[in-house]
């Protein structure tokens, strides 16, 4: 899983990273009516606030579950726990950031696996981000016990649909191979049919790589491959807000920004439409101008535009 290029901090990606499709097939199944799935909340309790305000005007009874990364920004210690003692009430599966802070020594860093073009800059920003919420985390033990004791995918079973929960991809927690650069490529047709195949799903939801997917895969019965971007900062260059997915037979009440039908349900991607000038003043407070986080995310989280914020 390591090449000489990934031989540091934020671009390994651990051997117990590793998982494979067989292991979603064999996962227990959880029954959902309405099933949101929460991929990149990155601290953001403005949209997390959005979010339980969504699942409480559906009809039917939801299942929320957040797959990982659901830390990032919130290094201060009431954030911290407030993003993790309500997120903990859900159901959940590891992110590589959750996967990190119970971990001695830092040799995987941020856990990212950063592929190479993302420079290196970039990369040891994002160790010391970790290294940051990391020092938080020690200081809550009961809340790190519970992120250490987290499963890395989850399977449902939605109507006639089943959905397999994962935060990187197919065969491993920090696979880049469910992100917009690679699950469009030739190559990877095959690698996606027999993925689908192993892990029997008719739906892979993903987070991870931080932009949206939505994907056919070549299956005789069809498969959808969603990766929600992220819940918690702007997508597709700001024109939208936070994303979430939503899986149900029941069509949703709230309007979708792009998604498709497959196996009876719809599998939307849903904006999170966030308090905007809240979520930048929680922001900053932990990292101001010239701080890590500042340099790596600022322009992303402040760049979305006053109409997807608002609408």
């Amino acid at each position: 899983m390591t090449s000489p290029h990934d031989a540091v901090a934020g671009r390994t990606c651990p051997l117990r990273y590793r998982y494979g499709p067989q292991a979603i097939a064999n996962a227990p199944t959880r029954t959902a009516d309405v099933l949101y799935v929460i991929g990149g909340l990155y601290g953001n309790v403005a949209a997390l606030d959005v979010i339980e305000q969504m699942a409480a005007c559906e009809a039917g009874t939801v299942t929320l579950c957040f797959n990982g990364d659901f830390n990032w920004f919130n290094v201060d210690n009431p954030g911290f726990r407030e993003i993790n003692a309500r997120v903990l009430r859900h159901d959940a599966i590891t992110g590589n950031v959750e996967a990190e802070l119970p971990v001695e020594g830092d040799d995987a860093g941020c856990g990212c696996a950063y592929p190479p073009e993302v420079s290196g800059a970039v990369v040891e920003r994002s160790n010391r981000i970790h290294a940051r919420l990391k020092a938080t985390a020690q200081q809550h033990p009961d809340l790190l016990s519970q992120l250490a004791a987290l499963p890395m995918f989850a399977r449902y079973q939605v109507g006639d649909c089943r959905v397999g929960v994962v935060h990187g991809d197919a065969e491993s927690l920090a696979g880049w191979r469910f992100g917009v650069d690679q699950i469009g490529q030739p190559a990877q047709a095959q690698w996606l049919a027999e993925a689908f195949g192993a892990a029997q799903v008719d739906v892979f939801a993903s987070t991870h790589t931080c932009e949206p997917v939505l994907r056919r895969a070549p299956m005789p019965q069809g498969a959808l491959v969603i990766n929600n971007g992220a819940a918690g900062m702007p997508n597709a260059g700001g024109a939208l807000p936070g994303l979430i997915t939503r899986v149900s037979a029941r069509p949703s009440p709230h309007a979708a920004s792009h998604g498709a039908q497959i196996a009876g349900v719809h599998v939307d991607a849903l904006p999170v439409h966030y308090d905007q000038a809240r979520w930048l003043s929680l922001f900053t407070a932990n990292w101001p101008a010239h701080s890590d986080a500042h340099a790596s995310y600022f322009g992303r989280i402040s760049g979305l535009s006053m109409t997807a914020a608002t609408r």
